[in-house]
């Protein structure tokens, strides 16, 4: 039972994520597309129903991601949030009710598959509930640079496939860094309370580095196609996410003979991912 639960949490908040998804960009495609950054944009959103039935699935992918880290590694949760991309496509089929040609199952297969061997291959251990000051210090100012030089590109350029991969990579530092932070206050909320997790820092890190990401998603969205934005955005999350788990976490991984085969498994992962990405890109 010590994988079964975070694994069964992360699936949940995985496919609330992938609902999220589809719901947010049916909604981002109605309203006018900004050229740099622009907060309004989610002023627009608020007035589009279908929008308001994302975020309460994002709210939902929250709780779920939220149990799955207070029970298992940040280096196990996080890269099964790829069956985001394949799971997006099955719910978009069913909302439009169009059939998934052959060669997008074998795709979706492929994910499901290299994510298996990957993450058996990598056995992530782990699950330290304490982090010194000076590595939140390193990993807060790195992801702060890496974001900030992300967005500042992305939006400079006009729309398309650099723009969106950019954003969706500046989107993916958040997420992985919202993860982090979040794994750090549900352990302080399960130890000391609901009080002390109120006064921790990490509570309101995690909301702000949530927000940015919130905002930086749907301008991805508008700045160009998903085969740009959702590999940056899918890979980006679960192989930052890795690094932070072994840095501020102590987690483990196989090494020696074990890297051949997560080598395979991520190669066939992003194989697939791009191949998904591509037939999203036309989706409604």
């Amino acid at each position: 039972m010590g994988v079964v639960l975070p694994v069964l949490f992360a699936l949940f908040a995985a496919f609330s994520n992938a609902l999220a998804t589809v719901l947010q960009r049916r909604a981002a495609l109605t309203v006018p597309q900004s050229d740099g950054f622009r907060p309004g944009l989610i002023l627009d959103l608020l007035r589009r129903p279908v929008w308001i039935g994302g975020i309460l699935a994002v709210i939902a992918a929250g709780a779920g991601q939220a149990a799955a880290l207070a029970t298992g590694a940040l280096a196990l949760v996080q890269p099964l949030f790829v069956l985001e991309l394949p799971l997006a496509l099955l719910i978009a089929s069913l909302v439009t009710r169009q059939r998934l040609p052959g060669a997008l199952w074998l795709a979706v297969a492929g994910v499901v598959a290299g994510l298996g061997i990957a993450l058996v291959a990598a056995s992530p251990m782990g699950n330290r509930t304490d982090v010194p000051a000076e590595r939140w210090v390193v990993a807060l100012a790195a992801s702060a640079f890496a974001v900030a030089a992300l967005a500042v590109t992305g939006l400079r350029l006009p729309p398309g496939r650099a723009r969106a991969g950019c954003l969706g990579a500046a989107t993916a530092v958040c997420y992985a860094l919202t993860a982090a932070l979040m794994k750090s206050a549900v352990h302080v909320l399960d130890d000391s309370g609901f009080v002390a997790f109120l006064t921790t820092w990490e509570t309101y890190a995690f909301g702000a580095t949530g927000i940015c990401a919130l905002l930086l998603l749907e301008h991805a969205m508008q700045g160009g196609p998903l085969v740009a934005s959702q590999p940056a955005l899918t890979l980006g999350d679960a192989s930052i996410s890795i690094a932070l788990g072994v840095v501020l976490y102590e987690e483990h991984l196989r090494s020696g003979w074990w890297l051949l085969p997560q080598l395979l498994g991520i190669a066939l992962i992003c194989a697939a991912v791009l191949a998904l990405a591509r037939a999203g890109e036309g989706a409604p």
